[in-house]
């Protein structure tokens, strides 16, 4: 049996591994701006996907939460190692880096499988996350390469990159506690602003603006508001995570 919320849910399942397929697609085309709005705009169908899942009167099961992770493997695992490892732009800077820049998206492929396996198996049990969750991992690789490789908003700097990508990729499988950005949360209201800030980074950059136009002025000035956020989740998520209250001593 399966109700409309259910049909929903999977298929924005299904809208979210598309987006991360044609994100793929657009990296190997040269034109990672539209793959990384393509990325945001799956993260917002996996919020989706999970809110109707819990008004779902049939469970998601095994199978769903198989279907779930496959889909954000593609999405938040390797679209954003490609973005990491195929540089059609900037490649004379990228050129001695590249070696370097695979082995490292590989890692961040393999760290975002590995927490998203431990999810499916047991972690969907816990209110909340063990590690960064694969999409607020997928935005942080978004922000480091708005301002370091495309379009590089502050510097054209490889290193800097693969830095982040290794810093990112370990955050995923450290045993830290993480919140689910659900009602309730303190952080609820900062991601949302992050997600407007994203989509006012990334829409105006596919029109391509000279710098210095209001358009790139606008997207420039989005992206640190866009990164605060990403970091405000990173910074302050473990402490927004309830902690459970010890047993009353027996009388």
């Amino acid at each position: 049996m399966t109700d409309r919320w259910r049909l929903a849910a999977n298929l924005a399942t299904l809208g979210n591994g598309i987006l991360g397929v044609g994100a793929v697609l657009y990296v190997l085309a040269g034109n990672k701006v539209w793959a990384m709005l393509l990325i945001v705009l799956a993260i917002g169908l996996d919020g989706l996907d999970g809110m109707l899942s819990r008004r779902s009167q049939v469970p998601a099961g095994f199978t769903g939460r198989v279907a779930d992770s496959v889909a954000d493997a593609i999405t938040f695992g390797i679209a954003p190692a490609f973005l990491i490892a195929v540089h059609t732009s900037n490649v004379s800077a990228w050129s001695p880096w590249e070696t370097l820049a695979t082995l490292l998206a590989a890692a961040y492929v393999a760290a975002a499988i590995a927490r998203l396996t431990y999810f499916t198996a047991r972690g969907f049990e816990r209110p909340y996350f063990l590690g960064v969750p694969t999409p607020q991992s997928a935005l942080a690789i978004v922000v480091v390469l708005l301002f370091h490789d495309t379009p590089a908003f502050q510097s054209v700097a490889p290193l800097g990159v693969l830095v982040g990508t290794t810093i990112v990729a370990v955050m995923m499988v450290v045993p830290v506690p993480y919140p689910k950005i659900r009602r309730g949360n303190r952080l609820r209201i900062p991601m949302a602003v992050t997600a407007i800030a994203a989509a006012l980074t990334l829409v105006p950059l596919q029109f391509r603006p000279a710098v210095g136009s209001p358009l790139f002025l606008l997207a420039y000035g989005s992206a640190f508001v866009f990164l605060i956020g990403v970091a405000s989740y990173y910074l302050a998520g473990p402490f927004t995570v309830p902690r459970p209250h010890p047993p009353a001593p027996a009388a």
